[in-house]
């Protein structure tokens, strides 16, 4: 059973969602059936959080790794002076998240194909993986405490969005660890997603995303209820707005976070996926503080619902990572 496509046809390209998630789901998978075996990673020590990456082992450790936790990544080379100031600014900083965050270290200068395929344009540069899915976090040497509002953010949003709780810590290597989370189920839920398209097609959003809810309550790793949920979201949003008063409202206040945001909503669901994102990245480079980051992480969703796959959202994700920077 597919996930339904909001009557966008044409518009989202649910077969290269589907093709950007297959890795994701091959890890939770395997992790499912090494939980079933007795054989599930056991905790991890401090030192295991700050690891360096290469291109060979960057599925395996980063991409794999995201369907656990989030994954930070450090672009950084031997030559980079304020590489030197920020590295250890971040490794202290995802020790201290104690399993909420994974640090993958990679060198550009060994790992030009990395570099290119993130379009990072200068160093440091700071991403992250969350759920197979990229997102740019800062760009240049930053303040701890600029950095650390940043990945509370990062965990946040993992955290809600995509159920990720993080790795166990060793309880002798670290006494504050948390204890490893029990195994998550791995389904079936076929009659809560079938509840949740019959809910879709009558036009009841809000039972939709409360089907979805309650499968993702129970497997926070499903893919087609993660990408039911964004679409019915979106559908709820725009159910109550008067196109024509929002795009009004868009129009004569264009650093207004939220009526932007609601213009962009109404943009994708007619089918105007690149003026959705170039409205939000626009109002990103008008703002700031937490309406910056309300309106950064509304793109982000947005991102979700089209496919990390399409290019559309390639183009957007480094037009979003020179706004921020």
């Amino acid at each position: 059973m597919q996930p339904r496509n909001m009557s966008m046809s044409g518009v989202v390209d649910l077969a290269a969602v589907k093709a950007a998630q297959e890795a994701k789901a091959k890890a939770e998978q395997a992790r499912a059936e090494a939980a079933r075996q007795g054989g599930g990673p056991g905790a991890v020590s401090p030192a295991d959080l700050v690891i360096d990456v290469d291109e060979a082992g960057f599925e395996r450790d980063v991409l794999q790794r995201s369907t656990e936790v989030p994954v930070v990544i450090d672009f950084w080379a031997e030559w980079c002076e304020p590489c030197k100031q920020l590295s250890p600014v971040l490794e202290q900083l995802v020790v201290e998240y104690n399993g909420r965050l994974l640090l993958a270290k990679i060198d550009v200068d060994a790992n030009q194909m990395l570099m290119q395929q993130f379009g990072v344009q200068g160093i440091p540069a700071v991403f992250a993986v969350v759920a197979g899915q990229a997102l740019p976090l800062f760009q240049g040497a930053a303040g701890k405490e600029q950095i650390q509002q940043t990945l509370d953010q990062l965990v946040q949003v993992a955290e809600q969005r995509f159920g990720l709780t993080g790795l166990a810590v060793d309880p002798d290597a670290d006494p504050g660890a948390a204890p490893q989370p029990a195994a998550v189920p791995a389904g079936p839920y076929d009659a809560l997603l079938e509840a949740a398209v019959h809910a879709l097609d009558a036009g009841d959003f809000g039972g939709a995303v409360q089907a979805y809810k309650n499968v993702l309550s129970d497997d926070p790793g499903n893919s087609e209820a993660k990408l039911g949920l964004a679409q019915a979201e979106l559908l709820q949003r725009v159910q109550g707005l008067d196109p024509q008063q929002a795009r009004k409202e868009a129009a004569e206040k264009p650093g207004d976070a939220q009526a932007q945001i609601a213009a962009a909503d109404l943009d994708l669901v007619g089918g105007h996926v690149e003026d959705a994102f170039g409205r939000l990245i626009d109002t990103v480079r008008r703002t700031a503080g937490d309406e910056r980051d309300t309106v950064r992480i509304r793109l982000l969703e947005l991102f979700e619902v089209v496919g990390a796959d399409d290019p559309r959202v390639s183009a957007a994700r480094r037009a979003l990572s020179r706004a921020l920077f």
